[in-house]
C-alpha cells in the first residue's frame, strides 16, 4: 500500500513490477478528492461490518478536513499531497459533494438508511430502488 504525508490519495498511482510496490510520480501528486475509495470502504463496511473499513474512512475524512478544508468553508482539490506543505487548488469537483461526502455520510449512518438489500447505487452514486 502507499501512504502520503497528508493521507490524501493521489490521482494516479503506478506499480513497479520489479520491486512489487506502488509509487506516485511527481506530476501525479495531486488529489481531486474522488469517491472511489470511500465508496469501496462504505460497501465493505456494510457487507462485512468489519470496523477497519470505518476506521479507514474516518482517516480519509480527517485528512480531508485537515488539509483540504478552506477558511471560507468547504473543501478544495489539493496538489503536492506527499508533503506537509500541500497546496489547495481553490476548486472543487462536483462529484465530491455528490459522491464522496455521500458515501462518507452513509458509512457512519445506521444501516437501515438506504439498506443495500433494497437499493443499489449507479456509477454517479444515485440511489436506485431494487424492484
Amino acid at each position: 500500500m502507499y501512504n502520503t504525508e497528508t493521507g490524501l490519495a493521489p490521482e494516479i498511482v503506478k506499480f513497479d513490477y520489479s520491486q512489487h510496490k506502488m509509487y506516485i510520480q511527481g506530476s501525479d501528486e495531486f488529489s481531486l478528492l474522488r469517491p472511489e475509495t470511500v465508496e469501496s470502504l462504505f460497501i465493505l463496511w456494510r457487507v462485512t461490518k468489519k470496523p477497519i473499513y470505518r476506521h479507514w474512512g474516518w482517516d480519509i475524512y480527517s485528512s480531508m478536513e485537515r488539509y483540504a478544508w478552506t477558511e471560507r468553508g468547504g473543501f478544495s482539490s489539493m496538489k503536492g499531497i506527499d508533503n506537509d506543505n500541500a497546496e489547495r487548488l481553490n476548486r472543487l469537483e462536483s462529484f465530491f459533494l455528490a459522491e464522496t461526502l455521500k458515501y462518507l455520510y452513509l458509512m457512519f449512518s445506521p444501516p437501515d438508511i438506504i439498506p443495500l438489500d433494497k437499493y443499489i447505487f449507479n456509477t454517479e452514486a444515485h440511489i436506485i430502488p431494487i424492484i
